[in-house]
């Protein structure tokens, strides 16, 4: 094991540590106090890129030298590359400076060490909940990258640390980054304008009211270099399967965008109907090229069938809240056409219109958002209405507008340059975080709702299981 110092990159876990105290600020002269006030932040076991993106951008309230606790390996190294790279951009480069502890006890020293206030976790998800219970038992608060549990045993510990957090004041928070992206925000102001959209109907188990359908892929780019993904990201008792995995994200919307400021309780409020999952089929070509390791490590054996890996990434689940029935599906290829990405479709149904997010091979693959009349309303009302709706958004949002497509839809045109990239969304829940951290005072439903998220995924999972036998 060896303790060093460099630069600084991705995240698994990160110790973020207020060095202030009134004590400190008696002897020191303004600049100096500033500077112990700033907050210091330790990683741990980097393995998921997540991580480092909230590194992309320097924060002015944490403290340029970061420490970092992992194990030797692929993770840490791509890490530690990832923000070098920002350290070493022509434009707006930050300056991170690094400790760097490597070591099989690297857990153990960290929690020894004792040097940080919070925890950010993003990468193996078999490892997570494990790490949220410890670092609170430790008195440190958590934001952690989704997801927080993978499987019921991972439910139950992860009820157990919110329990703990509370108790001991701490606070445990989940890196949702959809939340700040532009089209879902004025969806959801768009879904509380009862004039225009009405109420948001209760559907059937055939029929949901709400559906959220994903698309994605294993080997891509981010930041502009292709993806390098640890070879554990195969392995579902590492990474998790897809409905425990991207659907947090879908729920979260929902939950969110739906019932704003309402508490969700997973015991009352929520009930899982049907859930199903398949595999995505993996070569050793492909597996290679995505993870630059030459052979499949033996603990993917048990999912190996014919010479190829068999990736429990897919999935669909139906549940509903509050009566309201929901349904999602999630799908993992291994890598998009040419010209091709990721897609999404969102829909959410009013007894006046219906809205939709749509991202395709027709858009471009870039997300639009869209609502369509219900056939009984009047053409001419909606039209006056919606324009009406969308003057009153422009107070707050002066790029929108409104272009009549046809047949009764209508673009709600948000410009490219006033939408972030996906990349850029993980510094606003750093800042969010942070201010939470600062003021104690994250929303209650939060923490409710977070539970009842991970109770329908991984509630889902089992199903699922049960459905194959």
């Amino acid at each position: 094991m060896k303790f060093i110092y460099k630069g600084i990159g991705l995240i698994s876990i990160l110790f973020i540590v207020s060095s202030c105290s009134f004590s400190k600020k008696q002897t020191m002269n303004k600049a100096e106090a500033n500077d112990s006030c700033k907050i210091e932040v330790v990683v741990l076991d980097p393995g998921h890129f997540h991580a480092s993106l909230l590194q992309k951008d320097a924060l002015a309230v944490i403290n340029d030298t970061i420490r970092i606790y992992a194990p030797e390996g692929i993770g840490v190294n791509q890490y530690l590359e990832s923000i070098d790279s920002y350290n070493h951009r022509p434009k707006s480069p930050t300056t991170w400076k690094k400790q760097v502890y490597t070591g099989e006890d690297y857990l153990q020293k960290m929690l020894s060490d004792h040097k940080g206030d919070v925890v950010i976790l993003a990468g193996n998800n078999q490892k997570k909940t494990r790490y949220i219970i410890e670092s609170i038992k430790a008195g440190y608060n958590v934001l952690a990258d989704k997801p927080l549990a993978i499987n019921s045993q991972d439910f139950q510990l992860l009820t157990e640390a919110y329990l703990l957090a509370q108790q001991k004041g701490l606070l445990l928070y989940d890196l949702m980054t959809e939340r700040y992206d532009i089209l879902n925000i004025i969806e959801k102001e768009l879904l509380h304008q009862t004039e225009l959209f009405g109420e948001l109907q209760k559907g059937s188990p055939d029929n949901p009211s709400v559906i959220m359908e994903s698309v994605h892929h294993f080997f891509k780019k981010v930041s502009g270099k292709p993806l390098v993904r640890p070879a554990w990201y195969y392995d579902i008792a590492q990474q998790g399967e897809g409905i425990a995995d991207v659907t947090t994200h879908l729920i979260d919307l929902i939950n969110w965008q739906c019932f704003p400021d309402e508490a969700i309780h997973y015991q009352s409020d929520v009930k899982v109907l049907s859930a199903k999952h398949w595999p995505t089929p993996i070569t050793l070509a492909e597996f290679s090229q995505s993870t630059q390791t030459d052979s499949f490590p033996i603990y993917l054996n048990q999912y190996i069938k014919n010479d190829v890996l068999e990736v429990m990434a897919n999935g669909s689940l139906n549940y509903t809240v509050k009566g309201i029935y929901m349904g999602m599906k999630v799908t993992w290829n291994y890598m998009p056409p040419v010209h091709g990405g990721d897609t999404f479709t969102s829909i959410k149904k009013g007894s006046k219109a219906t809205l939709k997010i749509v991202q395709n091979e027709k858009n471009g693959f870039v997300k639009e958002l869209y609502i369509q009349k219900k056939p009984n309303i009047d053409s001419h009302a909606f039209e006056t209405q919606l324009q009406k709706t969308i003057e009153q958004l422009q107070e707050s949002y002066p790029f929108l507008s409104v272009k009549n497509k046809s047949n009764g839809i209508y673009l709600i045109d948000i410009p490219q340059e006033y939408r972030l990239g996906h990349e850029e969304h993980f510094s606003k829940v750093a800042k969010a975080f942070l201010h939470y951290i600062r003021n104690k005072n994250i929303p209650e439903w939060e923490n409710e709702n977070t539970l009842t998220k991970y109770y329908i995924t991984t509630t889902a999972v089992e199903m699922a299981k049960k459905e194959n036998k």
